[in-house]
């Protein structure tokens, strides 16, 4: 069979709206297109065992970064830990690897390159396994055109497009290669220029954001990268994503919890500075509609294999489900107009444990704390916690908080209230080695987890490409005021701030 499109992915494949891959074979399928899709190939005869595509190829390396995937954060490989159970599947830099092997197969094919490792890597990007700044993937990849964030328009543009014999230009939520910088662009610091400066790279970092055509030049390429700004996604594109007629058949044992989970929406408005949400599915909440999710749920409970506890119900931090506001540009969470009383959350729990066949509706994702209050409190822990409801602090220190911009709620006050409704416990989870935490640092840290009973995980700070805490990390600058912070760079350090914490629980 010839297929209008192979999706390439460097993850098991499973037809669920978790599985990024499944939507997008879900959605070009109702809209008519043939779709193949090739799993974690592990090489160029993998790659072309369906033959070449009538339109494209949409190439993956799945829900995580390549990198981040096979290295700890002590950029040790993962599989050579003796401590950890890991098999590595997927290669180092995967997008690079599979699109070459696609190139070498079928040197004329149309290349999309899609997913968090595209998303984060489309401009000039601190490599932290190389300790260098690396080239837009765009053109490492040799890819055509690359899509970040959730691509479900992207992607059905471009499939039209070809099929229709035109060219790819200005397709919103893309970016491609062009000769000439077009009018009505931002232009980026070029890569040469960041290579020379830290203090340009910090300008890029500035500038970097979803809602502008962006451009950067690349000298000995001769091109520009373009950013088309980001689309328009509403709660009626969510809806139909969302209920395309999947199986949620999952055969891997490690995602078996996860089979009957609900997204209830995207975006996050905590832009923390360590975090790629901001430049993925963006700094704006797009719930679905209350109806849509209760169709979802009624459609669950008539499925042979569900036993009545839907697993999740949420989204990057649970509570901001309907905290939608597109009005400005602004931070939503400082936002005074910004309707954070979590109505329309409490009002669509109540009606999903409410409906027949339902025995529990579990909230698995973790909640920001800061935008809790007393009602939702109530409400989620009585009906909708196992064991212990997650929230992520981060550190405790005042200066690294700012330097997270984590640095808003009062910690011990909502442990304080929380503790009060005597509704189960909190599970924590923490940072270290984040730029401006030293051992000072640390050592304040370590005295707050001597008082608290679940300090479930302490991550090691990594820097993933195009975050401001990797700028931070790579420059020895914060970004918006240029002035020096303390970064904690060798890996001796880095295991003195483990065992001041007495970390040894704890998996890094």
């Amino acid at each position: 069979m010839e297929y209008d499109v192979i999706l390439v992915s460097g993850e098991k494949y499973f037809d669920h709206p978790l599985c990024g891959v499944a939507i997008l074979k879900r959605l070009l399928e109702k809209y008519g297109y043939s779709v193949g899709v090739i799993e974690t190939p592990k090489s160029e005869k993998d790659i072309a065992k369906l033959g070449k595509p009538k339109l494209f190829f949409g190439v993956s390396s799945g829900a995580m970064d390549s990198m981040i995937r096979n290295y700890t954060p002590l950029n040790r490989r993962r599989e050579k830990d003796k401590n950890l159970s890991y098999t590595q599947e997927i290669p180092d830099r995967a997008l690079i690897v599979y699109s070459k092997w696609i190139r070498s197969a079928f040197n004329d094919a149309i290349i999309v390159i899609g997913g968090i490792e595209a998303s984060l890597r489309r401009f000039s990007h601190y490599d932290y396994w190389d300790n260098k700044l690396r080239k837009s993937i765009l053109i490492d990849s040799l890819a055509d055109i690359l899509v970040y964030g959730n691509g479900e328009k992207q992607i059905l543009e471009i499939a039209s497009r070809l099929k229709n014999g035109n060219n790819l230009f200005g397709i919103l939520g893309t970016c491609i290669k062009s000769d000439n910088l077009p009018p009505k662009f931002i232009e980026l610091p070029s890569h040469e220029e960041v290579v020379k400066s830290k203090e340009r790279f910090c300008d890029m970092q500035n500038l970097f954001n979803n809602y502008s055509n962006l451009a950067e030049k690349f000298s000995n390429e001769r091109c520009f990268v373009l950013q088309f700004k980001y689309p328009d996604y509403k709660s009626k594109d969510l809806d139909e994503y969302y209920e395309l007629p999947f199986t949620r058949e999952i055969t891997s044992n490690e995602l078996k919890g996860f089979e009957f989970s609900i997204v209830t929406h995207r975006g996050c408005i905590g832009n923390c500075n360590f975090c790629s949400l901001r430049l993925l599915s963006g700094d704006k909440i797009v719930s679905r509609s209350e109806e849509s999710i209760v169709r979802e749920v009624e459609r669950i409970v008539k499925m042979p294999h569900f036993k009545g506890n839907i697993d999740d119900l949420g989204g990057p931090s649970a509570n901001m489900y309907g905290m939608d506001c597109h009005a400005c540009e602004g931070e939503c969470i400082n936002c005074v107009k910004l309707n954070k009383s979590h109505s329309k959350l409490i009002k669509l729990m109540r009606k999903i444990r409410n409906i027949k066949g339902v025995k529990k509706v579990f909230v698995r994702s973790g909640i920001r704390y800061d935008l809790v209050n007393e009602e939702y409190l109530k409400d989620l822990t009585k009906y909708h916690v196992s064991g212990k409801l997650k929230i992520a602090p981060e550190h405790v220190n005042k200066d690294v908080l700012k330097l997270m911009n984590k640095d808003k709620g009062d910690l011990d006050k909502f442990i304080s209230d929380f503790n009060k409704l005597g509704c189960g416990e909190l599970a924590f989870y923490f940072m270290i080695g984040h730029p401006g935490s030293g051992i000072k640092e640390s050592r304040e840290l370590a005295e707050k987890l001597k008082k608290l009973k679940n300090a479930e995980s302490v991550q090691l700070f990594t820097p993933t490409p195009m975050t401001v805490s990797t700028c931070m990390y790579y420059t020895g600058l914060n970004p918006k005021t240029k002035k020096k912070i303390y970064v904690p760079y060798t890996f001796k350090e880095k295991k003195e701030q483990k065992r001041v914490l007495n970390l040894r629980k704890f998996n890094f």
